[in-house]
């Protein structure tokens, strides 16, 4: 039997299209009747203030904020954060958190991104008695609190780990609700599902449920596959990511990247199939198979996130064309 994933919606967040365009993306989400819409961080808006606004936007999707770098912002922040929204929206409001790049934690915050391994597992519990209502009194090797609860309602987030490596997804096994990974081809996706699900047996705990986040763009212009291929560049000398595009027949390409060319002319050296093998592109048709490559592998949810062009702001025509079966 074919298992197909179920489908959420992530914002975008491209930073070669006008930022407002992400509130066209949530609109449209919530009425097709997508279920989730996960609002990130880069480098525009704040995030929490970001989901109150599309929370008051919208009629009943449900919001994930996050993956939240958990270098910049601490435990009490981001349950403050997650509670705010909820109360605010009147939402039921997930959370979820990475250790980032370091670009952003180190040269964009000027802050420590040292053992993120631990910070990412010792944030994971705090967040975890916080988001419940409770009151930690904790110290850490990276995180310390004590004496504060949340005063308003504690809004009993589903927590979710950004996980990649062997180590994280340890993380995301013994303390999360849900594991998300992010540019990912489905080979790669069944086999950190089963490091998943091997870790959670270890501990003696359910394995989370595992979405991965999957750019989309349905009948594509140029336009559309160049956005991809754009933003797939600075991924391409990454440790493991790297390694997973070399596994899916692009060595040569990554061998490039570790060179340290100019990123216009790795950008040149970058092949559609490169783009194909991470990536919802073609019609519809070819999209729903590979969908079902996803749900094969093991993955739960797949959170699309749309291609923004001239031809498709907001990614309308993407999630119109792939909208939810049941969907109103």
């Amino acid at each position: 039997m074919t298992h197909h994933p179920l489908l959420t919606v992530s914002l975008g967040l491209w930073q070669d299209r006008p930022p407002g365009e992400v509130r066209l993306t949530a609109r449209t989400a919530d009425r097709l009747g997508y279920p989730e819409l996960w609002v990130g961080e880069m480098a525009t808006y704040d995030a929490f203030a970001l989901a109150t606004a599309l929370g008051t936007e919208t009629e009943r999707i449900q919001l994930t904020v996050g993956p939240l770098a958990v270098a910049v912002r601490d435990p009490m922040t981001i349950a403050r954060g997650a509670a705010s929204v909820a109360d605010l929206t009147g939402r039921r409001v997930g959370v979820a958190i990475g250790t980032s790049s370091p670009l952003v934690v180190g040269e964009w915050h000027g802050r420590d991104r040292g053992r993120p391994v631990t910070r990412l597992r010792e944030s994971a519990q705090v967040l975890r008695e916080l988001l419940d209502g409770g009151k930690p009194s904790f110290a850490g090797e990276t995180v310390r609190t004590r004496g504060y609860h949340l005063r308003l309602d504690a809004p009993g987030s589903e927590l979710t780990v950004a996980a990649f490596g062997e180590s994280a997804i340890g993380v995301a096994a013994t303390t999360a609700d849900r594991m998300v990974l992010n540019l990912i081809t489905p080979a790669s996706a069944a086999t950190l599902v089963g490091h998943l699900r091997r870790a959670a047996a270890e501990a003696g705990r359910p394995a989370p449920r595992v979405a991965a986040w999957v750019t989309a763009a349905v009948d594509p212009t140029e336009d559309a596959v160049e956005q991809i291929r754009r933003a797939v560049v600075g991924y391409l000398a990454a440790p493991g990511y790297g390694e997973m595009f070399a596994e899916a027949g692009f060595g040569d390409v990554v061998e490039f990247a570790r060179t340290r060319p100019h990123p216009r002319d790795l950008l040149a050296a970058v092949p559609v199939e490169l783009v194909q093998a991470v990536a919802l592109v073609g019609d519809e048709a070819a999209i729903r198979t590979r969908l079902a490559e996803y749900g094969h592998a093991g993955v739960d949810e797949v959170a699309l996130v749309p291609v923004s062009v001239d031809a498709d702001p907001g990614g309308e025509k993407t999630l119109t064309a792939l909208r939810p079966a049941d969907a109103p």
